[in-house]
């Protein structure tokens, strides 16, 4: 295919955005910089004077050295702790939800691939989520494809140790509320019976000064007040990249997102973000 007829390619173009835009999710954790990598994408196609044959693979390759060349860029300048950074959220009132959740990726995962280094990263992404084969892989990263399959290699057991929630929606949810319910009450008992032991919270609110990482069933549910004044007209139930969340709002706009990771009916994580910044325009429902 020649890239000389407009109107065709945007068509073209506009059936990849969807699975573009969740491989650029994917490698970024951020919506924003997401949609910036995809439409940066869409310019590089429209310059080039190359025959294209296979249009998706094109674009998913070109996506991922945009994304590559973010990674390293945020790496150099990054100032924030990683382990307390909770990328963008994606809940089931967004439009395009299930388009960037179609292979369920959670905020606990994404925490994770965070503190990859990004060809590991890229490598991991495009392969073992979208099955580019590690020829393609290759060239992007500057290595050999046996190098790239080490690199993916080396990011897969990372992320094995990635949160792993319940598969039943539902009683995710009884859980959540439950827990919403003994902060409520200030049931501490109640609080770690539903906590696992090795529980982690992450909380970001934009200043990373004020960021907490708290770790064990004891300390989160001593801290678990911040909960507590979460009143059945100020917390909304949401779906947060597949599983169980919360919403604080006041006055119409949200100030706080939680997403619970439930496995075998205890939580195992929770991420927060209260960065105003970030919350804006998040779509309620």
């Amino acid at each position: 295919m020649t890239v000389n007829d407009d109107d065709r390619l945007a068509r073209q173009f506009e059936a990849e955005r969807g699975r573009l835009r969740a491989v650029a999710y994917r490698m970024l954790g951020s919506l924003a910089e997401a949609d910036d990598a995809v439409q940066e994408a869409w310019f590089r196609l429209t310059r080039t004077d190359a025959e294209v044959q296979n249009l998706a693979g094109w674009l998913t390759t070109v996506v991922g050295r945009i994304c590559l060349d973010m990674l390293r860029s945020r790496a150099s300048r990054r100032e924030d702790p990683l382990d307390t950074h909770v990328p963008d959220p994606v809940v089931d009132a967004d439009p395009e939800y299930e388009a960037l959740q179609a292979d369920s990726v959670g905020l606990a995962l994404l925490v994770v691939l965070d503190q990859l280094a990004p060809p590991e990263r890229l490598a991991f992404v495009l392969h073992d989520m979208f099955g580019v084969p590690f020829d393609d892989i290759a060239p992007i990263v500057g290595r050999t494809s046996n190098t790239t399959a080490q690199l993916a290699s080396r990011a897969r057991r990372r992320v094995q140790g990635a949160a792993v929630p319940d598969a039943d929606a539902a009683r995710q949810r009884v859980v959540v509320d439950a827990f919403l319910a003994a902060a409520r009450g200030g049931d501490f008992e109640g609080l770690l019976a539903l906590l696992d032991p090795d529980v982690v919270l992450r909380a970001d609110p934009g200043d990373p000064s004020a960021a907490a990482l708290v770790r064990g069933a004891a300390a989160v549910a001593r801290g678990a007040v911040m909960f507590s004044q979460l009143t059945p007209e100020a917390a909304r139930p949401l779906v947060v990249n597949g599983v169980a969340g919360l919403v604080a709002v006041r006055d119409g706009q949200p100030t706080s997102l939680a997403a619970f990771t439930v496995r075998d009916g205890r939580i195992v994580e929770i991420n927060i973000l209260a960065d105003p910044a970030r919350l804006v325009g998040l779509p309620l429902g």
